[in-house]
């Protein structure tokens, strides 16, 4: 468990240093305000964004105008980088959760850059990798869970990963997410999710406030989400 907003991880820790060092250089930085659209779905842009410190929700919007969250990417995770290498429009929409300081990065410079570095190639290829995997297991969830225990496993990932120790035991997501956020996570109702979120509490596994969860019985939840 751990985040405290700073570039710790994510696949920019995974380059060697002359790489990142090279990539850094190419960038321009950037500051965006919580709540910021960083790109839209369906753009036609390339640029690629770097982020340095702070979160952002990657989403896409169905037909009906329903938000469906693909990811939560922390502090060294890259983003827009398959618009930057197949030069289509923007595949979803990524909002700035946190204020986030970026790095943004040309199609151009990027392309360049990738072809002068198989190795950071290389780790780009395992983080879609990656992610493909997680969307695989997402849509298995979708399938197998019912809305509560799909719940109890979001929330099981977001205190593993976006966890910080809250005393007693507990951890507190350090995300500031709304329970329409965790709708569209889970692929449930906003009317799912209450009920979901007013289970957990009645049982003590969790005690939430004003946009802030804390996870009491984490062993509970994850038992619930098999």
């Amino acid at each position: 468990m751990k985040t405290d907003g700073e570039s710790v991880g994510g696949w920019f820790s995974r380059l060697p240093e002359a790489d990142r060092a090279v990539l850094e250089a190419k960038g321009t930085a950037r500051r965006y305000q919580a709540g910021t659209t960083l790109f839209h779905e369906g753009d036609l842009s390339d640029w690629v964004i770097l982020l340095k410190r702070g979160r952002a929700k990657v989403s896409m919007t169905t037909r009906d105008g329903k938000e469906v969250v693909l990811a939560v990417c922390p502090p060294g995770e890259l983003l827009g980088e398959l618009s930057a290498i197949d030069s289509a429009p923007r595949s979803a929409t990524t909002t700035a959760l946190d204020v986030v300081d970026a790095r943004i990065v040309s199609g151009e410079d990027f392309r360049a850059f990738l072809a002068a570095s198989p190795q950071a190639s290389l780790s780009l290829l395992r983080s879609v990798a990656g992610r493909l995997r997680h969307a695989d297991r997402c849509r298995m969830e979708f399938v197998a869970l019912d809305s509560i225990g799909r719940v109890a496993s979001q929330l099981v990932e977001l205190a593993e990963r976006f966890g910080v120790p809250a005393g007693g035991g507990t951890t507190q997501i350090d995300l500031a997410l709304t329970q329409g956020d965790l709708a569209g996570l889970t692929g449930a109702s906003r009317e799912a999710v209450g009920k979901a979120l007013h289970l957990f509490r009645r049982h003590g596994w969790i005690a939430t406030g004003r946009r802030s969860l804390t996870v009491i019985d984490l062993d509970s939840l994850r038992s619930r989400a098999i």
